[in-house]
């Protein structure tokens, strides 16, 4: 099977580290394909910036369906809690992906009360509304922010380990979760150190949303439209990088 792992920012490393992430959770004969869009904001901090990249991984989607080389069993949308899923949903047929809500899933199957711990506080409100619009929300014990930015994470994600470890400790004492769910997909790395420093599991959504994907797939579940209805035609409107000159 092929999976589209659609990174939502433009940042060149923190895509090959979203690639390096889901192919390590790939199982033989998957394969990985991670994309970036052709223009939104290098790092994802403020509603705003989501709502950019939301439209820059909806362009790229639309330029491989105008060039009839969407060839993928099913898309990861590479944002923690970022807008786009629900209009992807509606473009494709192939199950959609949104690796909050991936990492969610998994985290309430292995403990009771789960934290995610993001960026910026900024991030939290989106977070929170990703959670309770996917009805996930009832065993969220907290939203908590490490206090580096999306940027500051990728340039040094080693460095941002003990910023992460340190939220993630005050998660379990203060708010009893006993599950953390990374909310940034820059910070693949850090559930290790998790695991090995609290104890408890640490889950990463890109891994999360690679898992979950190939059983989709491969119990042939498709993705339904809601009232049975057909997707919008994009090229109405898509892609806006065709008509901005922008190339691949």
């Amino acid at each position: 099977m092929r999976i589209l792992v659609c990174n939502v920012n433009t940042s060149a490393s923190m895509t090959a580290e979203i690639d390096g992430a889901a192919r390590a959770a790939a199982a033989p004969g998957t394969q990985i394909v991670t994309r970036s869009p052709l223009f939104g904001a290098e790092a994802v901090d403020s509603a705003a910036e989501s709502y950019l990249c939301a439209v820059g991984v909806l362009d790229l989607t639309a330029r491989l369906l105008d060039a009839g080389s969407f060839d993928f069993d099913a898309v990861i949308l590479a944002g923690f809690g970022e807008h786009g899923k629900d209009a992807l949903q509606e473009l494709l047929t192939v199950p959609v992906l949104d690796i909050a809500e991936a990492a969610v899933h998994l985290a309430h199957l292995v403990g009771r009360r789960f934290s995610v711990i993001t960026t910026l506080a900024a991030s939290i409100p989106a977070i929170e509304d990703r959670l309770l619009l996917a009805g996930l929300s009832a065993h969220c014990a907290s939203v908590r922010a490490c206090g580096l930015g999306t940027a500051a994470v990728d340039a040094d994600p080693s460095g941002a380990v003990d910023a992460i470890v340190a939220e993630a400790q005050r998660a379990m004492d203060e708010d009893g979760a006993d599950v953390i769910c990374l909310g940034c997909a820059g910070m693949a790395g850090v559930t290790e150190a998790i695991t090995a420093r609290l104890g408890v599991p640490a889950i990463d959504g890109v891994a999360a949303a690679v898992v979950l994907a190939q059983s989709l797939v491969g119990l042939g579940l498709q993705a339904r439209k809601v009232g049975g209805g057909t997707p919008p035609n994009p090229r109405s409107q898509w892609p806006l990088s065709t008509a901005l000159g922008l190339g691949l």
